[in-house]
This record gives structure tokens, sequence and C-alpha cells, in this order.
């Protein structure tokens, strides 16, 4: 369930170790492509198309899909049930690997009346909202962690006659970074007229105005960065999850009480925040996992993951990250990021 980064990555690794000929094989999406979720900030902002996020699935006789959303996920009788069909897919393994959503903490209006990127239907509602705004139309952006960062920097190379606020509700954007990091994003904000409030509470949203730290300001578009969760449908599994409501699972990343599921990405408990990176890397080991099961054989214990580092982006010419364990921004990790991106498409 899901074609995101970890779903994908299983599947051509199962493909290409050479699956059991008697094996078959069902990807469950609500589209039929896999997409590029770290660049939906750009769709958002307007400056990259549809077509450059989307990546065509694998062919394989031994391999179907199903397009559809998912209506519940049965544990109980194996089976997976798709809305308005009158066909279930059941199973005998199951990976589920179906991402995350917005998080918002509760806030009034939050959900009503604000946009986010966390799927490309939404990344692409929220850029005909800022297309469509006229000269000196307010956008606001809640959340100053890397999404928020991708997307208020885009929009303002995007739309530079747009008034651009962002809000952070730490004392620093990119609190998460080396200072050097968090020192360079700020003083680009400033230099490109983007406004930062720091110490931000949003207490609610209301159609046209965001409301924070006892006063409202109007505003025409407010992106929403502030936070994920694991997809509801995770969310109400009767299996123990940790405080983000992700799935706890044993050292071969399968669920204790079933293990015949197994769970990848933003669902799956981890100790890592959760990335496009280690999805890769914990599907990359649950497919060796699965390809010994299913072969049979008794699966050797994964190693520990070890992340290459983060990278993001300053609109399209400029970046920051975390390269060798070491601090570095300008062009240099802006073009490795779209090295990274490159690859990931010709994979």
């Amino acid at each position: 369930m899901g074609g995101g980064y970890g779903g994908m990555e299983i599947l051509q690794e199962l493909l290409d170790n050479g699956i059991p000929s008697d094996l078959h094989i069902t990807v469950v999406d609500r589209n039929p492509y896999h997409s590029l979720k770290t660049e939906f900030y750009a769709i958002a902002a307007g400056t990259s198309a549809d077509k450059e996020v989307r990546i065509n699935f694998p062919e394989h006789n031994q391999v179907d899909y199903v397009y559809g959303e998912i209506e519940k996920i049965d544990t109980e009788n194996e089976q997976i049930i798709i809305q308005d069909s009158e066909k279930d897919v059941n199973y005998d393994y199951l990976v589920i690997g179906l991402g995350c959503e917005d998080n918002y903490h509760g806030i009034e209006g939050a959900k009503e009346f604000t946009h986010s990127v966390q799927t490309l239907s939404k990344a692409r509602r929220a850029g005909l909202s800022i297309g469509d705004l006229k000269a000196y139309g307010k956008v606001a952006v809640v959340g100053a962690g890397l999404s928020g960062i991708e997307v208020a920097s885009e929009i303002r190379e995007s739309r530079p006659d747009l008034n651009i606020r962002l809000l952070d509700r730490g004392a620093s954007v990119l609190s998460a970074f080396d200072e050097k990091i968090q020192k360079y994003v700020a003083e680009w904000f400033v230099k490109n007229d983007v406004e930062v409030l720091h110490h931000s509470n949003v207490e609610y949203v209301e159609e046209g105005a965001v409301c924070n730290n006892g006063s409202c300001f109007p505003n025409d578009v407010t992106i929403w960065t502030a936070g994920v969760r694991p997809n509801y449908l995770v969310r109400e599994l009767p299996f123990a999850k940790d405080r983000q409501d992700k799935i706890i699972l044993n050292e071969f990343y399968q669920v204790p009480e079933q293990n015949n599921i197994y769970v990848v990405g933003d669902c799956a408990s981890s100790n890592h925040s959760p990335s496009a990176q280690l999805a890769g890397e914990q599907g990359e080991q649950i497919a060796e996992i699965l390809t010994a099961v299913l072969n049979g054989n008794e699966p050797k214990k994964p190693k520990e993951i070890k992340l290459k580092g983060t990278l993001g982006s300053l609109g399209k010419s400029d970046g920051f990250g975390n390269m060798m364990k070491q601090p570095v921004t300008g062009l240099l990790p802006r073009l490795a990021k779209s090295g990274v991106l490159w690859l990931s498409k010709r994979h």
C-alpha cells in the first residue's frame, strides 16, 4: 500500500532480486504514477510542472496496480477495502507505506482555511491559489522547518511581487540544523524580503486571516507546514504505536502482533526524522528481508541505518544542507539536491 519512496524501493528491489514465479504483487495507490513528494513545494509555488514530479510505475507480468482511495485496512481478514470498488484486495503479506498527512494540532480553522503540500492534488490547489493572486497579495507560511523554508523561498522566486510572511514557532528557522545554516537561511530571507515572525503561536485561522499571539492579520493564502502525522488509516490500526502514532516494529520491520505485515517510511516508528532518504533506506532493507522470507530462508538482521545528510533549497540556485556531516550553503548543496532528484527519476 502506497507507491511512495519506500514502497517503490521495495517493489524495485524485489523485482531486481528475482521473485518466486508463483508470487503475485499488487500495488495500491491513489494515483497511477509515483510522485516525487520532496518536490511538491515547487508545484505549490508554480515553478515546476506536474510532469516533472511524476514517474511511471514499473511494468512486470507479476505486478498489478489498483488505483483508488483506501477505505479500510482489515488486518483481521487480511483485506484492503477500496472506496467505490466492489472488489477487495486480499493479501498474504502486506507492506504499509501510506506516508503522512498534516498535523493541525487541534487549531481551529487550520484544516479548513489553509493549503497543504502533503499530496500532489493539494499542492496543485495551493499553486492555483498563489498563481491567481494579484500584485502585492499576502501569503503566510505556517511552520519554519524544511518544508516551510522551501515553500516560502520558492514562492519568493516565483512571485517577487507578493508579500510573504513565515511564521516560526522557535527563536530561529531550521532549529534542527547547524547554527551556520540557520544564520545563512535567516540572512537569505532578509535579503529577499521575506518577513519571519519568530516565537509564533497560531491560535486559529479564519478565511482571509491568521490569528497569531493575540492579533489577527489579513491574508490571501495560507500554507500549512507545521508538522505531520501518519496517515489516518494507520492511526486506526489496532497495533502498538509510539508517541507520534507511528507503528512500533520488531528488528525486521514487522508488526510484532502480525509478522506478515511490514511498515515503511512515515508510518514506521524510528529514531530518525521522517524523510524520503530514510524511507528509501528502510525499503531496501525490507526488500532483502522479504526476499529471504518469500524464498523460505531466515532473514538477516538489518544493519543500523546511517543517513547521508539533508539537503534543502532556497529557490533554484541557492541552498543548504549537511553533507559528509558538514554544514554547506550556497550553490553546491542546491546542485547536489538537483543531482539526487535526477538519480531518483532515473532509478
